[in-house]
């Protein structure tokens, strides 16, 4: 009679037989040490990448050059660039694992995963929601929730274009179909472009810094995902600081949501959570636009989806997380 392989006990690497089980097909088990070379190729390749397709603003007119709207969606495939250069020159993973240790196939465990990822889909919307309403409440933007101002600019900027305001769609209508139209934005575009950054930061670079232990490692590669941002954060970009202080506000930030999207990783082993919630946050950037008073112009430092109140709101979220046990090692990949 044949053994099937899958009944063939194995030992563990403690040198226990164990049967082994290949519907238990799990995630790349953590490294155990970090591939410090691979992780300075990395970042210096993402860097320096993300430097050079962002030179062209530098040369010429900064975010107002025409260019712009091409540079940064192509600066968000840096990232991958990267990986492909450690992956195929380093061999970090080898090959054979790379899929698995990338987490971008097999989807196993199957069922969490799936969930999971729809629940990234909407959970930024959640934290943006909730962001923008504690920010109103601190005092950090005057809102109108009756979406008046949205309204009336709406109508402006139509009128501007020739457009006969009277066939505009009332601002409530507007904001709903942006919701429920919110799978459609994920999956067709900027999914493609938050695969290019998050297998890197979520795919490569932070299982590569799971041996520092769970939190240094969701800490560490959220900050170098920040520090990445730095050519166009020095441009002005997002916070409207072109120095050392809106570089810093975008490492908070991107920490912030880096333990986020860092822990969907790790809770599934699996890329695609993180790439789902990171192209849902880019297209609710502008979620508090709906809710502000004509001509209200609140500080981005502050009240926008990576500001003040954001941290606040995340903060609460990881805490939650936490106190469920939600970052014990045992129950990540």
């Amino acid at each position: 009679m044949t053994v099937p392989a899958s009944a063939v006990p194995s030992p563990d690497p403690q040198g226990i037989v164990t049967p082994q089980s290949p519907k238990r097909s799990l995630p790349a088990p953590p490294l155990e040490r970090v591939p410090w070379a691979a992780v300075a190729v990395f970042v210096i390749v993402s860097f320096a990448a993300a430097w050079l397709v962002v030179l062209p603003l530098w040369l010429a007119d900064g975010l107002a050059n025409p260019l712009a709207t091409l540079i940064l969606p192509a600066m968000m495939l840096t990232p991958m660039l990267a990986v492909l250069v450690v992956t195929f020159v380093l061999k970090t993973p080898a090959r054979g694992e790379r899929l698995r240790s990338l987490g971008i196939w097999p989807l196993r465990p199957f069922a969490r995963t799936i969930w999971l990822t729809v629940a990234a889909m909407y959970l930024p919307l959640v934290v943006i929601a909730a962001t923008t309403f504690l920010a109103g409440a601190l005092g950090f933007a005057q809102l109108d929730l009756t979406m008046a101002g949205f309204d009336a600019l709406n109508r402006q900027q139509a009128a501007a274009s020739g457009i006969d305001a009277a066939l505009l769609p009332p601002a409530q209508v507007v904001f709903a179909l942006q919701i429920l139209l919110l799978p459609v934005g994920v999956l067709t575009g900027n999914a493609l472009l938050a695969l290019g950054e998050e297998v890197g930061w979520r795919g490569w670079l932070l299982p590569s810094l799971r041996p520092l232990g769970v939190w240094p490692s969701l800490l560490v590669s959220g900050a170098i995902w920040g520090l990445w941002h730095a050519p166009i954060i020095l441009l002005g970009y997002n916070f409207g600081r072109a120095d050392v202080v809106g570089v810093l506000l975008m490492v908070a930030g991107c920490v912030a949501w880096g333990v986020l999207f860092g822990w969907l990783r790790l809770r599934t082993g699996s890329v695609w959570p993180a790439v789902i919630g990171h192209a849902s946050l880019n297209g609710l950037g502008q979620f508090i636009v709906f809710f502000l008073p004509l001509g209200a112009s609140p500080d981005a430092a502050l009240a926008g989806p990576l500001g003040v109140a954001s941290w606040i709101v995340l903060a609460v979220v990881v805490a939650v997380l936490a106190a469920c046990g939600q970052f014990r090692r045992r129950v990540l990949s």
